[in-house]
């Protein structure tokens, strides 16, 4: 039976008029998922959640792109030539998940022997310290910083190797905070945000180094003997702002670092996931997500003094192959 044309035309545009809900639907549920992921927040222990109070993005203010810059850094205590010996490393690191019951990693810390390494997050990617810093006011809601408080003070008085990690140039809070020292997005002024949120810091920035500076500072003041920097490179992306060399600009920003806040007592190092020359003084490059049998090639690249000493490598894994070398595992496995 044929249908009538009247009566295909009115379906035509029945299905039109869907076929067009439908797409708007479609932009509109895209454009919602790309407006609410700047409120996501990916708590320490692995948890998601989406907070509406975060401060609001930059308002697009231009900024002038990063270029190369002689950086001068000035602090109140004037460091020591950090040329002090660094000896191997055999210890823990304090695993994310864990920072939530932090008493219990107390426990477990007061088990170990004087002189064990032991590393301990301190700060998140979006600008929040576990701590009481006087640097910044922000605190993570996910670290209990009265119980973080106490852990640094037991640490302090220890005996153990204590080294403090944080993200270097990953930092959304210091990303709104001034957007001249951040990482501009390729087709205008305006910042680079990553799949996380995040807003990244141009190395090559002075307010970048001092604000590094300041909180590295505070931290070896805080009783602790080593900072590890992770995300001490550039934004994954090729869709960003860099006018000059990258491995330039972090060479220098290590070199700086270490020169600011390096002393024969305290090591300024760095995970390295993008190819930079390591500073000169006391220092270490640490590697992670390597399999055990990469770990002797990987020793071999180096050029480091000493890659027994100077090169540590984070594991979950106990092949005695890393043992050859410095190396962190996870505090759980110490028992």
């Amino acid at each position: 039976m044929a249908i009538p044309y009247r009566t295909q035309r009115t379906m035509k545009r029945v299905l039109s008029v869907c076929l067009a809900v439908a797409v708007l639907l479609a932009v509109g549920s895209v454009c919602g998922l790309i407006w609410v992921q700047r409120y996501i927040v990916y708590a320490a222990d692995g948890s998601v959640r989406i907070d509406f109070d975060l401060p609001p993005l930059a308002s697009g203010k231009p900024a002038t792109p990063p270029e190369k810059l002689d950086i001068t850094i000035s602090i109140d205590e004037k460091p020591q030539n950090p040329t002090g010996e660094l000896t191997q490393l055999r210890g823990y690191y304090i695993e994310p998940e864990t920072m939530g019951d932090l008493p219990g990693v107390l426990t477990q810390l007061k088990k170990l022997p004087a002189g064990t390494p032991v590393m301990v997050d301190v700060k998140d990617i979006f600008g929040d310290f576990y701590y009481s810093s006087a640097v910044s006011s922000r605190r993570s809601n996910a670290v209990n910083t009265a119980d973080m408080d106490n852990l640094i003070a037991y640490l302090k008085e220890s005996g153990l190797y204590v080294i403090a990690r944080m993200p270097a140039f990953r930092d959304r809070a210091h990303g709104l905070a001034d957007v001249a020292d951040g990482v501009h997005h390729s087709s205008g002024g305006y910042l680079h945000m990553d799949a996380d949120g995040c807003y990244w810091l141009h190395p090559a920035r002075e307010g970048t180094i001092s604000y590094l500076t300041k909180i590295i500072t505070e931290l070896r003041s805080l009783g602790f003997q080593e900072v590890m920097l992770t995300d001490f490179s550039f934004p994954d992306s090729n869709n960003i702002l860099v006018n000059g060399d990258r491995q330039e600009f972090l060479t220098e920003a290590a070199q700086l670092l270490l020169t600011a806040c390096g002393n024969d007592s305290f090591a300024v190092s760095f995970e390295k996931t993008e190819e930079f020359t390591a500073p000169t003084g006391r220092s270490r490059i640490y590697l992670s997500c390597l399999d055990a049998t990469e770990a002797e090639q990987a020793a071999q690249n180096s050029t480091l003094p000493n890659p027994k000493v100077h090169l540590v490598f984070l594991t979950e894994l106990f092949d005695t192959r890393f043992d050859e070398y410095s190396v962190l595992r996870p505090l759980a496995g110490a028992y």
